[in-house]
């Protein structure tokens, strides 16, 4: 979901697993020319990870990467690139780090599997927020005619900043597309 630089040689990579929810991880030696994890350490990549939980904190040590799918197709445009970081945000927001919710890792999985086939849409926007505000508990569509992404900003408080202008350029792009 994101990676940072913590030395001269590793990372921080924080990652949203079926397993353990969103956990973050070091990658030690990552930054190395000939590092065992070199290209398998990219955003919206989908991979499977082992790791040695830390009996002190939240920082794991990430010891093996094995990537399953690394969604070319979202790389391929900055708008799916701009979707999917839209997305990869407001999990960050709406999770508890390490509160396992298989759902939320299914919903973030389809989506990327969605950008890397098709281009983004408000549609897509509106869907991948009511189901992450449905798998929140804030959200019923039978029952309520309520904005699901107001819902998701209630309770957690904000949304994304990236938000309103994404939705500016995705409206724009479908006016575009119309005509």
């Amino acid at each position: 979901m994101r990676k940072r630089k913590f030395s001269d040689t590793s990372l921080i990579v924080s990652w949203c697993t079926e397993s353990f929810g969103c956990v973050q991880t070091i990658a030690k030696g990552a930054r190395r020319p000939k590092s065992a994890f070199a290209g398998k350490l990219d955003l919206f990549f989908e991979a499977e990870i082992s790791i040695v939980r830390s009996r002190k904190s939240d920082l794991h040590t990430l010891t093996e990467v094995v990537l399953k799918n690394p969604f070319p197709g979202i790389r391929s445009n900055y708008l799916r690139m701009q979707t999917a970081a839209y997305f990869v945000e407001l999990i960050e927001i709406c999770t508890e780090r390490e509160h396992r919710e298989p759902e939320l890792f299914g919903l973030l999985r389809r989506a990327f599997g969605y950008l890397d086939a098709k281009d983004a849409t408000p549609r897509a926007v509106e869907h991948f927020e009511t189901e992450l505000a449905r798998i929140a508990g804030v959200h019923d569509e039978r029952r309520l005619k309520a904005d699901p992404a107001f819902a998701l900003g209630n309770l957690f408080g904000r949304l994304p900043l990236s938000r309103t202008p994404l939705l500016k350029t995705l409206v724009a792009q479908a006016k575009k597309s119309a005509t």
